[in-house]
């Protein structure tokens, strides 16, 4: 018999980071011994188009009364002609990884309709749960009462030592791990990087070219402008698997987002001790501590420039944040923990 079903929109094996979430708490949740049957929505999101609407509506008219359900927050849109309804005889809890009207690139029109919608969806809910501080907060803009919102952070898959690492002759390993979007700020970090003339160092991006095409257009264009095309390397998606020799290879990690509900990339990068670079959005500083990194105003190109130039420049701050990376990375919940919190406050929230 099913302990809950998991609503998500399309595959839920995508290689992004609200999906590893996903993914992660249904596999630690069927090893627990619970019954979760995963649901993929066809359609398109988080626009709520007629297949999107009718694949929301067809899966919750499925369940029967009284199940228990989680959506996630990508798909809640394409709920907006039903859930009124669904949510009178199923227990549905909400899994916001960060508003959508707050998404980077978004139009003001855009921007409007999606912070309508969640308003008027949100509180329709048991509850939400929320990967940071910042996120809960932000759905308690909505209207949803604090009884009703549970933060729960990621797990973190640890390495088997994050250890102190000893440099030697060559560039400076760079890398940033994110899907090429308006949000995670590629284009800024490589403007930034055009105005850093001191120093050896390359540049590793992992993550798709091809969610937002126009982006990733725009990124390749901006690296051949300035002339980096034989320092920056743009990889694409890599299994997770396939992250952690990435992360083990590099230097520094830097990605200036000018969003984060929680920043999954960023635990990643501590949990291998490497010192960070990146801005003071969203629960970004809840997740890098001052001690592990370096956090600028997002959309600073100068101040993110003299951010990479200080560590480019100075071996001792590396150091120094390395082993506050490496301290804030011991201390991040494994994937174990993580699902038992996530469980219990579902379970809390859906009663």
């Amino acid at each position: 018999m099913r302990d809950l079903a998991f609503l998500v929109p399309g595959p839920i094996d995508q290689l992004t980071g609200g999906y590893l979430f996903d993914r992660r708490i249904v596999e630690g949740l069927r090893a627990s011994g619970r019954q979760v049957e995963v649901l993929e929505l066809a359609g398109r999101y988080p626009d709520a188009d007629a297949a999107a609407g009718g694949a929301a509506t067809a899966a919750l008219r499925g369940l029967p009364d009284r199940s228990a359900a989680v959506i996630d927050g990508l798909a809640l849109p394409a709920f907006a002609d039903c859930l009124a309804k669904e949510a009178e005889r199923l227990r549905l809890v909400g899994f916001i990884h960060h508003p959508l009207a707050l998404e980077t690139g978004l139009t003001v029109t855009e921007s409007r309709h999606f912070a309508e919608v969640e308003t008027r969806l949100m509180p329709l809910l048991r509850g939400i749960l929320c990967p940071s501080r910042r996120t809960a907060e932000a759905v308690a803009s909505y209207g949803v009462p604090a009884s009703q919102v549970a933060v729960v952070p990621p797990g973190t898959e640890k390495p088997p030592a994050a250890s102190a690492r000893k440099r030697g002759g060559g560039p400076l390993h760079m890398l940033a791990v994110g899907t090429v979007t308006p949000r995670k700020g590629h284009l800024l970090l490589i403007e930034a990087l055009s105005r850093v003339k001191a120093g050896d160092w390359r540049l590793t991006c992992i993550g798709s070219l091809d969610r937002h095409p126009e982006t990733a257009a725009a990124l390749r264009a901006a690296i051949a402008r300035h002339g980096l095309g034989d320092r920056v390397e743009l990889l694409g998606e890599r299994p997770p698997e396939g992250l952690s020799q990435a992360y083990r290879q590099a230097d520094l990690f830097v990605l200036p987002s000018y969003h984060e509900g929680y920043g999954m990339a960023y635990a990643e990068a501590l949990a291998h001790g490497l010192p960070i670079v990146a801005t003071t959005a969203g629960a970004i500083p809840d997740t890098v501590p001052a001690d592990a990194g370096l956090l600028v105003p997002p959309g600073d190109t100068e101040a993110l420039a003299a951010a990479l130039s200080h560590l480019l420049e100075d071996p001792g701050l590396r150091d120094r944040l390395a082993e506050g990376a490496r301290r804030a990375g011991a201390a991040l919940p494994d994937w174990a923990e993580a699902t038992r919190l996530w469980a219990s406050a579902f379970d809390r929230l859906a009663a």
